[in-house]
């Protein structure tokens, strides 16, 4: 679809709507959904909440054949995903360790909820914290899952590439915590996950940017090669101590890779849903936009610029420009470099400001997936060239996990 066309279909759809607003093409959701599924090979894909943050949208990609269980960010959000007589999961792993004491009384008090939520835990303190919050005695036993380090290290430990999530690096540290998890009282080891941040989080075909593609490739091919041993041999060291339930792998960027690990029995993914602007550089695989914003322009401050209010849409991460939001309709504006992103007000430069108006509306792409839905309370919906309603966000339903 050419710029004019996909704008159009997006100004006329949301006309009497005013911005700042954000959309959600369907078409594109479940297209890219498919295409998660066809790359996954036939192994269930665990949802990513944090790039969706949709109560709605999880709830219509789990009913998809492909997809099974939540991978949440935080545990009072895995409670409140879990919980009640219409839950959107009963299986929901936690993928990062929590240190929310009320969250846990909470837990420990519902069996429901205990046999619901999966812990994950990278270090016998962790335990210690559960145990300080609520006796093992006095409580249903909970779910634990082990947090290998999927990182890539080299010269001694001297390199690291990857991101640093857990200590738990070899086979054999794996299994010390394993037993461990399993000699305490109140605790049931059920998991594994290791996620390789370096394959499936980093652009390995990066536009106008070839060499850089080279070498991300040929690093992912070594830390696929290393992973792929070590993760088998801590999945079997573990085994030896516990009967795992699940062996958690991938992100949007490696399905194909970590599908190819015998030893991984399910995958992750969530930014391949909407597919930010961060997705858009990878050899294998290439998403349809499926979540674009509004912002209303509200000055013409000099030939060739606008300016819209807001805008100061910033992803997380390392600071810069691949961290800004682009702007993508009409076609060739670009930010200023003094201002970029600004709080209140985004000035935008380019040929196509001259064809702008005060009240006309500029359509942006986030850098990253979820975190566009803490910025508006409702993701409306378009299906072909209408809107067909408008689901909520966690912010739009008073929910806020950081």
């Amino acid at each position: 679809m050419d710029d004019d066309t996909a704008r159009s279909r997006l100004d006329a759809a949301t006309a009497d709507l005013d911005p700042p607003l954000a959309v959600l093409d369907l078409d594109a959701l479940d297209a890219n959904a498919a295409d998660l599924e066809r790359r996954a090979g036939g192994r269930p894909i665990r949802v990513a909440s944090k790039s969706v943050r949709s109560r709605p949208v999880l709830r219509r990609v789990l009913a998809r054949p492909g997809f099974a269980g939540v991978l949440a960010y935080t545990l009072p959000e895995a409670l409140w995903l879990a919980g009640g007589d219409d839950p959107v999961s009963t299986d929901v792993v936690v993928g990062y360790p929590t240190a929310d004491r009320t969250a846990l009384r909470t837990l420990a008090a519902d069996p429901e909820l205990a046999a619901r939520v999966t812990l994950m835990v990278d270090s016998p303190e962790q335990l210690d914290l559960v145990d300080a919050v609520t006796a093992p005695g006095a409580r249903p036993e909970l779910r634990i899952c082990l947090d290998l380090d999927a990182s890539l290290r080299a010269a001694g430990g001297r390199v690291h590439v990857g991101v640093r999530r857990s200590p738990v690096h070899t086979p054999e540290q794996a299994a010390a915590l394993a037993r461990t998890v399993s000699g305490r009282p109140g605790f049931r080891l059920v998991g594994l996950m290791a996620y390789e941040a370096q394959v499936a989080g980093v652009q390995n075909s990066p536009p106008g940017r070839p060499l850089r593609g080279l070498a991300v490739r040929g690093m992912q091919a070594v830390s696929v090669r290393e992973l792929t041993g070590r993760r088998g041999a801590a999945v079997t060291a573990v085994r030896e101590v516990a009967d795992l339930e699940f062996v958690n792998g991938g992100g949007t960027g490696s399905l194909e890779t970590t599908t190819a690990d015998a030893s991984v029995t399910e995958l992750a993914a969530g930014s391949g849903l909407y597919s930010p602007t961060l997705f858009d550089g990878y050899r294998a695989f290439r998403g349809s936009p499926a979540v674009l914003f509004a912002l209303p322009v509200t000055r013409r401050p000099a030939p060739g610029t606008v300016t819209v209010a807001g805008g100061g849409w910033i992803a997380s991460g390392p600071a810069g420009a691949d961290r800004l939001p682009t702007p993508v309709h009409p076609a060739g504006l670009t930010m200023v470099g003094t201002e970029g992103a600004g709080e209140v007000q985004t000035p935008l430069r380019g040929a196509a400001a001259d064809r702008l108006r005060v009240g006309d509306r500029v359509w942006v792409r986030h850098a990253k997936a979820g975190e566009v839905a803490e910025h508006v309370a409702v993701l409306h919906t378009l299906a072909g060239d209408r809107l067909t309603g408008a689901f909520d966000t966690y912010r739009g339903e008073g929910r806020s996990f950081g």
